[in-house]
C-alpha cells in the first residue's frame, strides 16, 4: 500500500511541475462511477502537451472533457487517472469574417461562438442542442443537428484542427498548418473519436451567412410508409429545404414530418410545399436523453419505412414504447427509451432487421454493461491500427470507443 501511495505521490508531483493548475478529483468529477485522481485545467495547447507528457511518464490514463454535456455518452472508460478539463481554453475566437472562417479553442462554448458570429451575420451551421457544449466536445462526439441535410456535419464544416497526441506531440492539419502527421487527415480522424486518439486543442471552421428568414412547417403521416414518401418528396422539392425531420411519439401514433426553409422569401417557398401533405403542428422539442436511454439509428433514406417498422416490431416484442425522431432525409434518427431490462432484446432485434446501424449512445451503467453499444463495425481492424499509431499505450480514454478502443 505504501508503494502505491509513493507512486501516486510521484505522479502528482510530476503533474504539478508542469505549471498547469491541478486539483484532486472529487465526487463531481466522476465518469461512469470512476473518480479521477486529478483534474488538470490547462490554458493553452502547450499546457495540454505538458500534462500529456507527464501522464505518459507515469502511465496515467487521461480523459478529455469540455462542457461535460456528453460525458455520459459511450461506454465507461477502463480507467481514468486524469480528467483533462478544457474549460480554460476559451480565448476569443479568431474570426475572419471576410473569408467566412473562424478558429476557436476547444473550450469555447457553441453558444458563445454563435453569439460572436451573429454579430457579423454569420453562423456555424451545426445546430448543437446541448447548452454548454464546447467546440472540442462537439467535434469529439461528432454532434450535428437537423440542418446536416443541407450543410453537412462537423466533419464537413471543419477545415483545420490542432490536436495533442498521447505523448505530448502537438500536430496540426488543414487550415493554417504548422505541423502535419504524415498520411492522416486529423480532422476526420478526431471528429467522433470520443477522446481516444488525443486531445482536440482548437479547430477552424468554414461558416455560412445567417439566413434572412427561417420557416418551419409540419405535415402529418398516418404510418411509416406515408412518412417515407413524404420525406422523399420534401427532400427534392424546389423549395430547397435545409432540414427534413421526423417525429414519431410512439408506435401506432401518427408521425410528423417537419421541413425547414431558409433564406430569401422563406415564407412563400414554404407555402409552396403545403399541397404535398396534411398540415400538422410542430412537435415539441425533446431532450436528447431525457428518457434515460438514447440510441442512434443510421439507415439509407430509402430504407426509412422498413427501419421504422423494425423499431415498432422490436418494441412490441419486448414491451417498450420508444420515441423516434431526427434527420429523416439524412437517415439519422434518435430513439429515446425509458431504462428497462428489455433494452438488450430490443437492440438485438432492431439490429437483426435493419439495413443500417444502431448505436447505444447512452444508457444507465447496469444496462450498458450487458450490451455491445456499437454493434458490428466493418472497419474495426483499421480503427485499431489507427489507435495503435496514435496511442500505443492506451492512455487516452481507454475503452470508450468501438471495440473497446
Amino acid at each position: 500500500m505504501s508503494g502505491a501511495r509513493e507512486v501516486r505521490r510521484e505522479a502528482g508531483a510530476s503533474l504539478e511541475k508542469t505549471g498547469v493548475t491541478i486539483r484532486d478529483g472529487g465526487p463531481g468529477d466522476e465518469v461512469a462511477g470512476l473518480r479521477p485522481s486529478w483534474v488538470a485545467l490547462p490554458e493553452s495547447t502547450e499546457e495540454i502537451a505538458a500534462v500529456l507528457r507527464a501522464a505518459a511518464g507515469h502511465d496515467l490514463a487521461v480523459l478529455p472533457v469540455g462542457g461535460g454535456t456528453k460525458l455520459h455518452w459511450g461506454p465507461p472508460p477502463e480507467r481514468c487517472d486524469v480528467l483533462l478539463d478544457t474549460c480554460c481554453l476559451a480565448a476569443a475566437p479568431d474570426h475572419a469574417a471576410g473569408d467566412l472562417v473562424v478558429r476557436a479553442q476547444a473550450g469555447v462554448t457553441m453558444e458563445a461562438l454563435a453569439g460572436l458570429l451573429a454579430e457579423s451575420g454569420q453562423e456555424l451551421a451545426l445546430d448543437v442542442p446541448m447548452a454548454g457544449a464546447t467546440v472540442g466536445g462537439t467535434l469529439a462526439t461528432a454532434t450535428a443537428g437537423p440542418r446536416r441535410f443541407r450543410y453537412g456535419t462537423a466533419r464537413d464544416l471543419l477545415i483545420g484542427i490542432t490536436v495533442v497526441l498521447a505523448d505530448g506531440t502537438v500536430a496540426r492539419s488543414g487550415g493554417r498548418v504548422v505541423k502535419n502527421v504524415a498520411g492522416y487527415d486529423l480532422g476526420k480522424l478526431f471528429t467522433g473519436s470520443y477522446g481516444t486518439l488525443g486531445v482536440i486543442a482548437e479547430a477552424t471552421f468554414r461558416l455560412h451567412p445567417l439566413p434572412a428568414q427561417r420557416r418551419w412547417i409540419a405535415f402529418s403521416a398516418p404510418d411509416p410508409h406515408a412518412a417515407r414518401s413524404l420525406v422523399a418528396a420534401l427532400a427534392v422539392a424546389q423549395a430547397e429545404p435545409s432540414a427534413v425531420e421526423l417525429d414519431w411519439p410512439a408506435p401506432g401514433a401518427p408521425l410528423t414530418v417537419s421541413v425547414l426553409i431558409e433564406g430569401t422569401a422563406a415564407d412563400q417557398r414554404a407555402a409552396a410545399l403545403l399541397p404535398l401533405g396534411e398540415a400538422a403542428a410542430l412537435p415539441p422539442e425533446q431532450g436528447d436523453d431525457a428518457a434515460g436511454v438514447l440510441l442512434e439509428l443510421r439507415v439509407p433514406p430509402a430504407s426509412l419505412a422498413a427501419a421504422l417498422l423494425a423499431v415498432r416490431d422490436a418494441a412490441e416484442r419486448v414491451g417498450l414504447s420508444p420515441r423516434v425522431s431526427g434527420a429523416a432525409a439524412s437517415g439519422v434518427l434518435r430513439i429515446a427509451l425509458p431504462p428497462d431490462e428489455g433494452l438488450s432484446g430490443f437492440v438485438g432485434a432492431v439490429r437483426a432487421a435493419i439495413d443500417g446501424r444502431l448505436v447505444v449512445v447512452t444508457a444507465p451503467e447496469p444496462l450498458m454493461r450487458g450490451i455491445d453499444p456499437w454493434g458490428e463495425t466493418g472497419a474495426l481492424t483499421l480503427m485499431r491500427r489507427v489507435k495503435e499509431r496514435f496511442d500505443p499505450g492506451r492512455r487516452m480514454s481507454p475503452g470508450r470507443f468501438v471495440g473497446g478502443i
